[in-house]
């Protein structure tokens, strides 16, 4: 005949310790949850126009006499950041999509339509057009229908990527 001996153990005060714990992992769960939303955000939001006026080509414009129509604008992409700084020049006509013939290419925009969108010029004036893009075309925060008129310190989004209309 074995006997055995077992021993239990009297009752323990962890009780503060797991609450503790349970808050931290609480806490952690929100501060994960509050960074995702944060990170959705910052990839959705729309743009607010950035309107940069420089008084001295106002004035030396006015002086000379000279018509603002007809400038040479370009492209200058505003975001995504990892090709910020790449500018692309607008011609008597150019497209922007992924396709490999597009005049501004965005073939890393997964967001974007293989022709998504079209710039052209008329009467001296700057246009964009929608090419019947999935995610639309957006002009200063504003999903275009029609074309329209574009200029100098407006934002242009194709697909995920934004563009800033300038010199």
């Amino acid at each position: 005949m074995h006997l055995y001996l077992v021993v239990i153990p009297g009752p323990t005060n962890n009780t503060p310790v797991l609450r503790a714990l349970e808050y931290g992992v609480i806490l952690l769960l929100w501060l994960f949850f509050m960074w995702v939303v944060r990170a959705v955000w910052v990839e959705v939001r729309p743009l607010k126009r950035r309107r940069r006026r420089d008084k001295d080509d106002d004035i030396d414009t006015a002086i000379a006499g000279k018509s603002r129509k007809g400038k040479h604008l370009r492209l200058h992409v505003v975001r995504p950041e990892d090709h910020t700084g790449a500018t692309y020049e607008i011609g008597a006509e150019v497209t922007v999509g992924r396709a490999a013939g597009c005049g501004v290419p965005i073939d890393y925009d997964t967001f974007a339509s293989n022709l998504h969108a079209r710039l052209f010029r008329l009467d001296g004036d700057v246009w964009v057009e929608d090419l019947g893009s999935t995610n639309g075309t957006w002009v200063n925060t504003e999903r275009i229908a029609e074309r329209t008129r574009i200029e100098k310190g407006d934002l242009l989004q194709v697909g995920g990527t934004v563009f800033e209309v300038g010199k």
